[in-house]
């Protein structure tokens, strides 16, 4: 029983991906409802570009149908980390020459080959740094490669500089906005503060005393290692003659924002757009899904999260990325 609650739940999460609105078009051709998918490259696909993909070979692109085939855990989870078309696209197609078009729903078997084959299999839309090659060997499913996978390890390593035996790749900047409904740790009140851990860097915020609804706008810089993890959040009651009581915590997951930050290049090229999204889930503290933006050629990140092994209280950010570069 319950492995059958397992594969309902799974195809419930498969399909509420397939219901974001980036999702209800084929990410190569733009036809309408589609219903096959890339399950390693983590698109959605319409019946005449799943043929073409096909011919491609598992080792590059793993077709499956959304309703009639069986998906594994793996497969489902590693679609939701890339987030569907506009994500892919925006690193599978990130440098589509000027003036090129994509092909449309009614365009020829030829036209979609051509394209396809060019964005997946021979990787010209993507940034020379990123591109990769994989071993053609699809006789067994343990050398299948997930491709996008691969590039957004990739990116997530690319452009490194070296301090001592620490390889960053940037610069988190964290603004913490405000808190709502904090733990009372005091007689009625708490003296809240912050603090944000990466590695083995902290962080903190000032303390505003007396207040459960506290408003910092308070900034704090964090340098992002190559093998970075989730930073940990903490909010401390702060006391005098006694240890610092805890209020709550979380974890903020970085890689949607410097995945997408990194697959756009530079923010300042491009207007003011969505580039990504964090997702709530049972997993996370978020209260909703966290959406990655770019506004005025930086790329910011709105997160409120629900503080968690706590009472009450919520806590709400703002992040940005600053490449080594800027």
């Amino acid at each position: 029983m319950s492995g059958v609650k397992k594969s309902t739940s799974a195809k419930i999460r498969l399909r509420g991906l397939l219901n974001q609105p980036d999702n209800r078009t084929c990410a190569d051709c733009g036809a309408p409802d589609p219903k096959w998918a890339s399950a390693n490259i983590g698109v959605f696909l319409c019946l005449k570009c799943c043929g073409v993909h096909r011919s491609l070979g598992t080792h590059i692109s793993k077709v499956l149908s959304v309703a009639l085939d069986e998906w594994s855990d793996e497969e489902i989870d590693a679609m939701i980390e890339v987030g569907g078309n506009s994500s892919a696209n925006s690193i599978y197609e990130a440098y589509i020459p000027e003036g090129y078009t994509k092909p449309g729903p009614n365009a020829s078997n030829d036209e979609r080959r051509k394209f396809i084959k060019s964005k997946y299999e021979l990787q010209e839309f993507l940034k020379a740094s990123l591109r990769i090659t994989s071993g053609k060997d699809s006789s067994s499913s343990s050398t299948q490669s997930n491709i996008s996978g691969k590039i957004l390890d990739t990116i997530l390593t690319n452009s490194t500089q070296k301090e001592g035996m620490v390889e960053f790749i940037g610069l988190l900047k964290v603004k913490v906005v405000k808190g709502t409904n904090l733990a009372v740790r005091d007689m009625m009140t708490s003296d809240p503060y912050v603090v944000l851990t990466l590695g083995k860097q902290t962080v903190q915020s000032t303390v505003i005393s007396s207040n459960l609804n506290p408003v910092w706008n308070e900034e704090l810089m964090l340098s992002v290692p190559s093998n970075y993890r989730p930073v940990k959040l903490q909010v401390y009651d702060h006391d005098t003659f006694s240890a610092d009581d805890i209020m709550g915590e979380a974890e903020i997951d970085i890689q949607p924002l410097i995945t997408s930050a990194t697959s756009y290049g530079n923010p300042e090229m491009f207007g003011n757009m969505q580039i990504g999204k964090w997702l709530k889930s049972h997993d996370n503290a978020l209260m909703e899904d966290s959406v990655v933006n770019i506004i005025d050629g930086k790329v910011k990140q709105d997160v409120p999260l629900k503080l968690q092994n706590v009472e009450c209280g919520e806590l709400y950010l703002e992040l940005e990325w600053l490449p080594l570069d800027q």
